[in-house]
């Protein structure tokens, strides 16, 4: 007889002992029915919890609870509305046997009329709650997969022209928020590869690339915040400057990076230049900005400018932090700084 598992929850966030859990059910049946539920215990969407699942266990089938019952309760009148609605959007699956690490394995698994698999309920296999991991993800980064905690950091990244600061804020806010940070990939690889201050078409693809591997990276090694120095869409406008195109790769990558950062900062040239033998002059620094503030503008990418000192711009950064909320309409709400 062929047979299939359940397990549900939150997920909020997915985590190693839910992997626990779900490696088990794998290991005994021959498939794996996953209902993942709508929640406001996190500001992180049903859809985006449910990728994670989809990406670590393609196999599994996940079924999006947009209409669930909120919260867990041992009242019998709570828990026949949760047997309800489990029943209701099963539609009819056979389930036959019910995994779980709570209480509730008791009465679904009756109500379903399958086998209660019950897994480290006392949490000795896999210390760790989503509630530890959302009161502090750095401390418990170690039961968190990378696809997840990388969806947990707040991803910030300063934009702007040549001599504008960029890399300056972006390292003393990383000593700042004991926290890592994106250093620019452009110029290190213009170092090394230029030829009469030039570089190829194709490089522009490889910068693009390696710049964002370098994310990825310290994205993994991230506490709360990362901060990055530059992004693709800088890298398109040096493309555009150098050839008077861009490539397909680039292209799409300036495209997707409306949505790869959480904040976007300008920072402003409202600091005195900084000449070196690799640049060229205040005057390009002036237009490359209007350039750039022009391509936010067409991408629709909201953004907020950072100017005067060092210690100014790190204040308006702070600002900002302590009242952004990941996946929250941030931006729609009145700021005043």
């Amino acid at each position: 007889m062929k047979t299939t598992g359940l397990t549900l929850g939150k997920y909020a966030p997915f985590h190693r002992g839910h992997q626990y859990v779900f490696d088990t059910a794998l290991a005994e049946c021959d498939e794996l029915v996953v209902l993942i539920y709508d929640t406001t215990i996190t500001p992180i969407p049903l859809s985006v919890r449910a990728r994670w699942i989809r990406t670590l266990y393609p196999q599994v089938t996940v079924i999006e609870a947009w209409d669930g019952p909120e919260g867990y309760s041992n009242e019998r009148a709570f828990e026949i509305i949760q047997e309800q609605y489990i029943l209701k959007i099963l539609a009819g699956r056979n389930i036959t046997h019910f995994y779980s690490s709570e209480f509730y394995g008791d009465h679904v698994s009756k109500a379903l009329g399958a086998i209660d698999r019950r897994l480290d309920e006392k949490r000795t296999a896999v210390p760790i709650s989503a509630t530890l991991i959302r009161e502090n993800p750095w401390q418990y980064r170690p039961f968190v997969a990378d696809v997840v905690y990388r969806d947990l950091i707040t991803k910030v990244v300063f934009v702007g022209a040549m001599s504008t600061g960029k890399s300056t804020i972006t390292e003393a806010l990383a000593k700042k928020y004991q926290t890592s940070f994106a250093p620019e990939y452009g110029r290190e690889y213009w170092t090394q590869h230029q030829v009469d201050r030039r570089i190829s078409f194709a490089a522009f693809d490889e910068i693009a690339v390696g710049h964002q591997e370098r994310e990825e990276a310290a994205l993994r090694q991230a506490n709360r915040y990362l901060f990055v120095d530059t992004n693709a869409i800088t890298t398109y406008q040096y493309a555009l400057d150098y050839h008077g195109k861009a490539p397909q790769l680039l292209t799409q990558l300036a495209l997707e990076n409306a949505q790869r950062y959480d904040l976007f900062f300008l920072c402003g040239t409202d600091i005195p230049y900084h000449d070196t033998w690799d640049r060229s002059g205040d005057q390009k620094r002036q237009v490359f900005q209007k350039k750039i503030i022009a391509d936010l503008k067409e991408r629709r990418i909201p953004y907020l400018t950072l100017s005067g000192s060092l210690e100014a711009r790190m204040a308006t950064v702070k600002s900002v932090l302590e009242r952004f909320v990941p996946y929250e309409n941030f931006f729609g709400n009145t700021l005043n700084f």
